[in-house]
């Protein structure tokens, strides 16, 4: 699946941007977690995504510098539960209060449109948190809540008067298939048997006995070790506040 320009504000994008298509890695594998409600864990210290939010990107000016961020927007005003006996999610209430809004920069950002264009570019450093007072730059969601990931390409304007054109310098595009529940624990035990198949870190929980993986809903893939550092983002920016502040 490719994605055109999606920028949701009106009027022209600047040249820099207005041609950027980008495409979701992985695609395949995404379609199968969503068709059985794809659930990301998220802990007081951190969890990276699975499947990684990995992309491949074209139509940048090859000598412009970009900055390439995401951020997570709750899909709707409800909270969760599972239900076991039914196998699926039920409302049980309005959502929590909405926490605090950050971007995660990729951590090679900027970088030139070359660069970003010639290899995938993939969000592994991305960590996802529950904990309202994290101080590490990782993302704050609320479990038992949908979210959807959003990807943006903000152009590193060079002339002074940048900041009278930051809504013309980002684009932004969101894949519905990357959609997802925030839960503290896998509740649906289909999602912990795709991610231990298809999750190479995941490989000390696989056996040849199909009874045996059968894991119980709240098993938890194990970390992957040797963590790259993240950068802390700041909280409450927008694509336009990032073009204004470059």
């Amino acid at each position: 699946q490719v994605l055109i320009n999606g920028g949701s504000l009106s009027g022209a994008k600047a040249p820099q941007v207005s041609g950027v298509r980008v495409q979701l890695e992985m695609h395949a594998l995404w379609r199968q977690f969503d068709q059985l409600g794809t659930e990301m864990i998220v802990t007081k210290a951190g969890r990276r995504m699975f499947p990684t939010f990995q992309v491949q990107i074209s139509g940048m000016d090859p000598a412009a510098e970009y900055v390439l961020l995401m951020d997570f927007l709750i899909v709707d005003d409800k909270r969760y539960r599972y239900a076991f006996h039914s196998s699926s999610w039920l409302v049980t209430g309005r959502a929590d209060v909405v926490a605090p809004s950050r971007m995660h920069f990729h951590p090679d950002s900027p970088a030139c449109g070359a660069q970003w264009m010639k290899q995938t570019v993939s969000f592994d450093t991305l960590k996802l948190t529950n904990n309202l007072l994290d101080d590490n730059g990782h993302m704050i969601l609320n479990s038992m809540h949908r979210y959807q990931p959003r990807f943006h390409v903000v152009y590193v304007d060079p002339t002074p008067d940048s900041h009278a054109n930051a809504h013309r310098n980002f684009c932004s595009f969101s894949f519905p298939e990357t959609r997802f529940m925030a839960v503290t624990a896998y509740q649906n035990h289909r999602i912990t048997q795709l991610k231990i198949a298809s999750n190479p870190f995941a490989k000390g929980f696989r056996t040849t006995d199909p009874q045996d993986r059968c894991s119980p809903p709240n098993l938890e893939i194990r970390e992957r070790a040797g963590d790259r550092s993240l950068r802390p983002v700041g909280i409450s920016h927008s694509p336009i506040q990032i073009c204004l502040h470059l």
